[in-house]
């Protein structure tokens, strides 16, 4: 089975997207842009979560992430969970519906999560043999963690775009000289 992640430009440390399954199931992300895995392909499972009790899907094995968790220990697995705001995940990825929601919350978290787990061990007991993956996508150009947000990066475009063109009415107007001999 083949789960795709596709993500949003983050806006300040909201990480937004859209989870699918072919045709059969969609819902809402939501994640935090500071902790958020790096876009790739991953194994996917179904297991018991001490954390929440209850099954839930996780990722296995992302590369370069090993965080402590909730117990202390190092996980380096990331669960799809239930949530509504950035508040509730470090690294994880919520579920949920953005449409109801006012702001960068999701609604309806439960409810997504609840058809995702039925539709994933549904999917799990008649092919049983079948793997779980999912690809996790983030459009271009996609700034790095150290880099100004999107609305900062347009701001700066702005700016510069503004000092260019006092340069150039400067220049025309002769008070500046162009610098070419």
């Amino acid at each position: 089975m083949y789960i795709r992640l596709i993500r949003n430009q983050p806006q300040g440390n909201v990480l937004t997207g859209r989870l699918q399954i072919d045709d059969a199931f969609a819902c809402d992300t939501l994640e935090h842009w500071q902790y958020a895995i790096p876009a790739g392909f991953f194994r996917v499972r179904l297991t018991y979560s001490p954390r929440f009790q209850e099954i839930l899907p996780i990722l296995d094995h992302v590369y370069g992430f090993a965080r402590e968790s909730h117990d202390g220990t190092k996980r380096t697995g990331i669960r799809i969970h239930a949530g509504n705001t950035i508040e509730h995940t470090r690294g994880c990825i919520l579920l949920g519906d953005r449409q109801e929601a006012k702001g960068e919350r999701l609604m309806s978290s439960r409810k997504c999560l609840s058809e995702l787990r039925e539709y994933l061990l549904n999917n799990q007991k008649s092919n049983p043999n079948e793997e779980i993956y999912i690809e996790i996508t983030q459009p271009d150009p996609y700034p790095l963690a150290d880099e100004p947000c999107p609305l900062e990066l347009q701001q700066y475009e702005i700016d510069a775009r503004r000092a260019e063109q006092r340069y150039l009415d400067a220049l025309q107007a002769g008070l500046l000289r162009s610098g070419k001999s």
